[in-house]
This record gives structure tokens, sequence and C-alpha cells, in this order.
């Protein structure tokens, strides 16, 4: 449905209006021409004879060149014409390829629905039979008998699709009652309002909610560990009293010119401006590189494998079995390493080495290779970026940001879905990722296509590898949404997206009488208490079964929109999340500090992004598993060398900058929270690659001589 017939309808639409842009724009320019001397004349001559008016016209167009005109801007867009109906139009032509698995929809999976969809799976089920039926005088090739079509399905935008002029009495146009049942079955699908009884990604969410006994035996202990109270008057009084100030603050520094308000009332913050990186800095910076020790890839996993044994521990046999094979190590680095890099076996493999031989590798990579073992071993890793001294000057922990990379995936594949802006013409994948603000990656996930953030950033920080349970969560400017900051509010984290549209942002307050002064007209949005009171029950059954993993947060924002628009309970947590939402804005117009260690987070991520292009360089950079497990498996190996990057650069660093302070260079505690631990010029990614431990006697790699670095 999303690929094959609703892409291909808009992209075909959008085809034929690119086809008739030009002539409808040569005829409506002329249109426009005559009426802008229409409107002229009139305002210079309210009386003017229509005689004198007509020579005034045909000066720029002539009678007959205007009635052509208008007759194909007529036969190209009627009047009345819906853009939609366009695009439906051009769907309904693909009706061939829709007929082909109808049946097979209908009839191999059970499904399931709402109350509110009913009616829609049910006319999905008996499509196949009507579609089955033999033409006839009364029902001609074409159409459907009206009779046996559920028309109460079909909503007003599909109407001039079924119910088309012309058709014979009691019949419906087949191709536009097909699609019109398909294309809601699609979206309640998507919605989980029909959902599949035994699937895991497209079952019913509702059903996974904790629920009678199981609710009750849970509810004390989770709201307790959530610090969310059963009642919640005395919550949103302190949360009212919050904006409420929060509000008046910012309305006396409008007052007094501190703050930019526009002409219709909307808040603007000013851009950051980039800030100038002392001379310190700049010479930290490059005496750090020139220091660190050069070396192949290979050999950085290997040396950073040494460190944690627990790392190697962490691949267990898929059989669960004890024994362990000989140089596990030296086969697992060449793995991880091909992997991380997209090369193939062949880059890594070594006859003469045993435990490097094109068989030894692949039992390593089919036994031994998983998401789970990944996350185990990549434990290891974020606490020893936490027990960093410099990634302790770089943060606590507690702050993490998500975002996505992009992957073409070019071999044919359910886990890619088409994006031109990120794939061109193929299709895609997103490895979601969760950082701290140690750099260290703590949480990865595959997701098809480029999905918004929002659904999935909240399982990412349930799903984390290691590392302290953030407060903060930072994200880019598309993936927020209220029912995502009100979610987060009581899971206990803090939601701080970028905001690059902030003037169109609406902002909320709770007193409808309250005097705002020049910050009225930003107030436009009223917060309905009453509705999040009345509702609260089912709120925290909803959070208390995301936060003890009974449902996803991904499936929780689903069932609570409907055909895009919010459930009532839906609308009830968005309430709750416009007060923190509006409070963001308002903190991040007031505070200059507050947008940087936002800006600051994104920056670190998109570092993080570019080591990642760096590594993963063979095969174009793209993605050629075409299953989600092996995604996953690859993406995992990946996230997990550019971790073992991060670490051992931290570690370098720490060594660097004791050697730097103890031979008298400048180290500004300021400086070293500026660098960044995604540096990667000393470290090689092209080549045959070898996996051999160094002796270094528990010790470091020697650094290099930085007065010497461009000799070599």
């Amino acid at each position: 449905m999303t690929t094959k017939l609703l892409a291909r309808a808009q992209r075909e639409s959008a085809k034929d209006q690119a086809k008739r842009y030009p002539r409808v724009s040569r005829e409506a320019a002329k249109l426009a021409a005559a009426m802008e001397v229409v409107l002229t004349a009139t305002e210079a001559e309210q009386d003017m004879p229509m005689a004198r008016m007509w020579d005034l016209v045909e000066d720029v167009a002539t009678k007959a060149e205007l009635r052509a005109a208008v007759a194909l801007i007529h036969e190209v867009a009627p009047p009345g014409l819906d853009p939609e109906q366009e695009w439906q139009a051009a769907l309904c032509a693909r009706f061939p390829v829709a007929r082909k698995f109808v049946r097979l929809l209908a009839e191999t999976i059970e499904f399931g629905a709402t109350a509110d969809a009913a009616k829609v799976l049910i006319a999905l089920k008996g499509l196949p039979d009507l579609l089955d039926a033999r033409p006839s005088k009364r029902v001609p090739t074409g159409f459907l008998d009206a009779r046996l079509a559920d028309v109460e399905v079909v909503p007003t935008g599909w109407r001039k699709q079924v119910f088309t002029e012309g058709r014979p009495p009691g019949t419906v146009d087949r191709a536009g009652y097909t699609f019109c049942v398909l294309s809601q079955f699609h979206t309640r699908l998507k919605r989980r309002d029909i959902f599949a009884a035994a699937s895991s990604r497209w079952a019913d969410p509702r059903s996974q909610l904790l629920d009678g006994e199981q609710w009750q035996a849970k509810r004390e202990v989770l709201l307790e560990s959530l610090d969310v109270p059963e009642v919640p008057d005395d919550l949103l009084q302190e949360c009212a009293s919050e904006l409420d100030g929060a509000w008046r603050h910012m309305a006396a520094r409008a007052a007094a010119g501190e703050v930019t308000v526009g002409a219709d009332g909307r808040l603007h913050a000013a851009a950051l401006k980039a800030v100038a990186e002392p001379d310190t800095l700049t010479a930290l910076r490059d005496r750090c590189q020139k220091m660190m020790p050069r070396l192949d890839i290979g050999d950085l996993v290997t040396e950073v494998m040494g460190w944690y044994p627990g790392f190697v521990d962490a691949y267990t046999h898929v059989s669960s079995g004890g024994a362990r094979m000989d140089d596990l190590p030296v086969t697992l680095a060449a793995v991880l390493t091909a992997q991380a890099l997209n090369l193939s076996w062949t880059a890594v493999i070594s006859p003469n080495v045993p435990a490097l031989t094109r068989s030894r590798i692949s039992h390593v990579y089919q036994n031994y290779v998983r998401a789970e073992n990944h996350a185990a071993a990549n434990r290891w890793l974020i606490d020893g970026q936490a027990g960093s001294a410099t990634a302790a000057c770089w943060g606590g922990g507690l702050v993490a940001a998500v975002d996505g990379t992009r992957f073409v995936v070019p071999v044919r594949s359910l886990h890619a879905r088409p994006n031109p802006k990120y794939f061109g013409r193929r299709k895609g994948a997103t490895f979601l990722n969760l950082i701290n603000d140690q750099g260290a990656g703590t949480a990865g996930m595959v997701l098809s296509g480029t999905p918004r953030d929002s659904l999935n950033a909240v399982d990412l920080l349930y799903r984390r590898d290691g590392g302290r349970q953030p407060q903060v969560l930072i994200s880019d400017t598309g993936s927020y949404s209220d029912m995502v900051f009100g979610l987060l509010k009581l899971l206990g984290v803090q939601y701080r997206p970028e905001l690059a549209d902030l003037p169109d942002q609406k902002l909320w307050r709770i007193s409808p009488s309250a005097d705002y002064g020049m910050l009225d007209g930003a107030a436009r949005g009223r917060i309905d208490l009453a509705r999040v009171r009345q509702h609260w029950p089912d709120i925290l059954r909803l959070v208390a079964s995301v936060h003890s993993g009974a449902v996803s947060a991904c499936d929780a924002m689903r069932m609570l929109q409907h055909c895009g628009n919010p459930t009532q309970l839906g609308q009830a947590l968005a309430h709750f999340g416009r007060i923190f939402k509006t409070l963001h804005v308002l903190a991040y117009v007031d505070a200059e500090s507050y947008r940087r260690a936002i800006k600051r987070m994104r920056n670190l991520q998109e570092g993080r992004h570019g080591l990642g292009k760096y590594v993963f360089h063979g095969r174009r950079g793209e993605l050629r598993e075409p299953y989600h497990a092996g995604m996953e498996d690859q993406l995992g190996a990946l996230g997990l060398v550019i971790n073992c990057i991060t670490l051992w650069n931290t570690v370098y660093l720490d060594t660097i900058l004791d050697q730097l302070r103890a031979d008298g260079f400048p180290v500004l505690d300021a400086d070293v929270a500026r660098l960044s631990p995604y540096m990667y010029a000393h470290i090689n990614v092209h080549g045959h690659y070898t996996f051999t431990a160094p002796d270094l006697r528990g010790d470091r790699r020697p650094l290099r001589d930085p007065d010497t670095v461009g000799e070599e």
C-alpha cells in the first residue's frame, strides 16, 4: 500500500501537474493581465462603459485568447476540484495491482478491530467476493452492486471516486470503492485500530496495557518508582503556578525590551552566533591530534577488547554452550571490523592465521554475533567511558540526545522505505541512536524508512545498553509532539527538542483571564486541566505500562491517535504535555545558555554521525542487509566500533592531557570541555586489516612527538 500504490499514485499525480504547468502558467498569465487591467480601470473610473473596458483589455489579450485560456483552466482544474481527488484518481488507475493481493490480504491474515474500525474490516473481508462477481446487464464491468457494498464506510472525501457521474443505477465504481476500503484499512492499521492478532509489530497495543488484577498488583510500586501521584490536584496546581510564573517573567522582559515580540505577538529568539575559539583551544586541539598514536582500525578494536575481558565474554554461543574456541577475540575483532566498515570477509581474512580463515570467521559471525550480545559488550565500553577524567569534563551522563542516521538499502527488503530527500529514487532505513553527553552511544534501533523520531525515542531510553538513566532528552526540531512532552514528564525525563520554527509554535496558558501584557497574543492556546483530571487514571495506567515494559512507547503513541487525530485520552495527555512544551519554549527564548546546551548536544550527535560515515565507507556506505535481524547485527557492530573509537580516544586524551600538564603546556578546563571524542585522522580504515593485540604490559601506546609529526 505504501510503496507500490500510494507513493506511485502521488508521484504520477505530481508528474501530471508538472506536465500541465507550462500551458496553465501561460494561459493564467493572460487571465491575470486582463484582470489587472479591469481592476485598475474600475478603481480609476467606477462607471466606465463596457466597450471602453474591452478596448483596454484587448490591448493585453483578445477575447478569443481569453476564452481559450478559460477553457484550458476549466479542463485541467474544474471548479471545485480537490487536489486530493486528483491523487485518488491516479490511485484508482492502479486497480489491477490492488486486485492481485486483495484476497490474500483479506483471507490469509487474521485481523481484529476496535468498535470504530469494525465496519472497515468487514468491508475489506467482503471485497474479494465483490470483485469476483460476474458482470451483468445491471452491474456491467467496472462497477459493483451497491446493495452488496458497504456504502456507509465511504467518507465524504471519497464519494466522487465511488459514486461517479454516469454510473448505472444501483452501482458504485469498482476501483473507487476498492481503494476507498483499502486506504481506510491502511490508515487504521497504522493507528492499530485494526490489528493482526498473531503479529508482534502489528498487534493490538491495548491488549498489552496493564489491566485488572495485574494493574492493581503493580500500581502502587510503579507509581512510587515514577513519583507520580494518584490524585493529580496538587501536581496540576504546582504546574499551573510554574507556568503562570514563567509567563509573567517573560512578559516583564518583553516590556523591558529584552525579548523580541513580533507584530503578530509571537516570540522570537535571536539566532545563536558561533562562539569564537580562543587560541588556547585551537592550540590544545591541534596538540592532542598530533600526539595521538597512529593505528589501524583493527588494532584499535583489538586493543579496546583487551582492556575488558568481559567484552569478549558477552559474546556467547547461540547454543548457550560453555566451551569457548581458541583465539575467539581475534576472530571476533575481525568480524566486528568488517561489519562496521561494511566490507566483505575478504578484507579481514588471513589464510595463514587459524583465527582468520574464512570458515572460522563465518562460524563466529553465524553463532556469536547477535544484537543482544552487542548490547552486553557495549555496557563495558559505556562504563569505561564514564570513568574517564576527560569525559567528566564533557558531562555527567545525565543528558541524552537522539537522532537517526540514514542508510540507502539497494537490495529488495521489506524493512526499507522510500524517501527522496534521503534515498533519492531508492529505499532506505534509519539507525536511530541515543548518546549521552560524554559521547558514548547508549542505545540503537533500526527503523524502516524515516519515521518520526518521537515515536521511538522513548523506547530507546528503556533499551539502553548501559549508563545512567538520562534526566534530559534532546532531539531535532521535527521529532516532537505535545503528547511526547506529557509522556516523558511523567516518566521523569525533561524533553528539550531543538526549535527551528519558533515563531510558529503555538503556546498555551491555563488561565484565560491572566494578563501577560505584550505576550497575550503568544499565549493563545488554552490548557484544559479538567480534561487531564478526568482521564488521569487512564494516563497513569498508560505511563506505568510503558515504564514496566508491558507495551512499547511507540505502540502507545499510535494507540492515542485515530486517523491522525488524538483520541480523548491522547488529547488529555497532550493538554498535560502542553504545560511543559510552553515552559520549554519560554526557557528557550529566555536564556541563551539553555539554547547553547541543546545546540552542543546536537553538534555532538552530528560529530558521531561524521565518524560513523568515515567508518562505514565500504560499498558506497549502503546497507545491503535485506532482513531486519541482519540490519540490527551490522549496525549494532557499527555502533559498537564507534564506541570503541570514542573510548580509545578518550583514554588517550587522558594520557595526553596529563603529559601536557606535566610539560607545562596550558590546559584549561574550559578548553578540555570543547574537545571532541570523535577524532579520527590518526585511525586508518583502508587496506587489509590485522588484529594483533599490542604487548603494552598494561601501559598505553607511546604518544607521538607533536613537533615531528609533519616530518613523518
